[in-house]
């Protein structure tokens, strides 16, 4: 079943950002656009990459007034180690939250039950706490976070701008659709 236009289920988890431990909650998503990566686990191969390339994007995201959570199954302290013993991760200013409940990955509904991890999941939030995007990749493939400006922004539009629609490769400033029937079949 898609998330999609669902709310986001309660939850409550310690996370690390800046040096510090702090609480999490479904309410960190009201108020804010917001990301939300999954992935498989701390001290590995392809997460810290992605997790890197997120950090590059993460002045532009906060630009565009998103907060950035990335979550994995490990806990808090583990973020915090993994986080002063890698360069890469030694860079990150975002909220790395950790689910050993697995409390957030079952209700993103990205958990992969007998390996107790996360799959490599993308969930965009609108202000309201909604899921407006969702991608899940396999868990040798790494994402592209410069692909989440274009998303977003697209997503804002849409939300500010009743009944109009954004076609595939739309740039900031490019043309919408307006959906009626004098569009149908014309495309």
């Amino acid at each position: 079943m898609s998330l999609i236009g669902k709310e986001v289920q309660p939850f409550k988890a310690q996370a690390y950002q800046n040096g510090n431990f702090i609480e999490v909650t479904e309410a960190n998503f009201k108020g804010q656009w917001s990301v939300v990566c999954f992935y498989p686990a701390d001290f590995t191969f392809v997460c810290p990459t992605e997790l890197g390339d997120l950090q590059d994007q993460y002045e532009t995201l906060k630009s565009l007034g998103v907060e950035v959570y990335s979550v994995s199954t490990d806990t808090h302290f583990t973020h915090k180690a993994w986080h002063d013993h890698s360069e890469t991760i030694g860079k990150i200013e975002y909220i790395m939250i950790g689910d050993p409940s697995h409390t957030i990955s079952r209700n993103f509904d990205v958990l992969i039950e007998e390996e107790g991890l996360a799959d490599r999941g993308t969930f965009i939030i609108d202000p309201d706490g909604v899921v407006q995007t969702v991608e899940i990749t396999a868990g040798g493939i790494g994402r592209d976070a410069s692909t989440l400006v274009n998303k977003i922004k697209a997503a804002q539009y849409v939300r500010n701008n009743p009944g109009e629609v954004c076609p595939a490769k739309w740039q900031e400033g490019g043309s919408t659709l307006k959906p009626s029937l004098d569009l149908v079949g014309k495309i």
